[in-house]
């Protein structure tokens, strides 16, 4: 499969990050690339959510599961969790893609976020996220989270963006998979 560059986000002080365009059945699925989101604001998290065509305020319905794998900079600590917290059963809430982020210069999340087949007017929306943050407790944290947009209507909006504060910093790339 390849990767058809479509636009670019680049945040700067900025309270959220959306395409409202350019998501159409012109390809199966999208692939959001997150490089380097920098929050403003320590212990947040970085997160998503989509509207389906005709409507606003970024609150579709998300089934969800969540499991990370983390390791601090001491050597000291490791695990790998199912974790509830970050899980939603039909909820409207902003799905999270990381988990307390941290904010010091040198801390960020990256990763790739992929929507399937978001034109389908028949099924609900598949997503799957991998993505990496430096934990504000100074920890890697390998973040895996997946689930579906249960609505048969077509998505055609995305927006990203921390649970507190604004993006600082950070680009988010949109490609088209085909």
């Amino acid at each position: 499969m390849a990767l058809t560059y479509l636009s670019s986000q680049t945040a700067s002080s900025s309270s959220t990050l959306s395409f409202t365009s350019g998501i159409d059945s012109t390809y199966d699925a999208y692939e959001f690339h997150f490089v380097n989101m920098h929050p403003q604001t320590d212990n947040v998290d970085f997160m998503f959510q989509v509207n389906a065509s005709g409507q606003t305020g970024f609150n579709e319905v998300i089934t969800s599961t969540f499991f990370r794998a983390y390791h601090n900079e001491a050597d000291t600590a490791t695990s790998l969790a199912y974790d509830t917290r970050w899980d939603q059963a039909q909820g409207t809430a902003y799905q999270p893609l990381t988990y307390s982020n941290g904010f010091d210069s040198d801390q960020s999340c990256s990763g790739v976020l992929t929507l399937y087949d978001p034109s389908s007017t028949t099924f609900v929306k598949h997503y799957i996220a991998r993505t990496n943050n430096a934990y504000e407790g100074n920890f890697t944290i390998d973040n895996f989270t997946s689930g579906y947009i249960n609505t048969t209507a077509a998505i055609d909006e995305i927006s990203f963006k921390f649970d507190s504060g604004n993006i600082d910093a950070g680009t988010v790339h949109m490609y088209g998979v085909g």
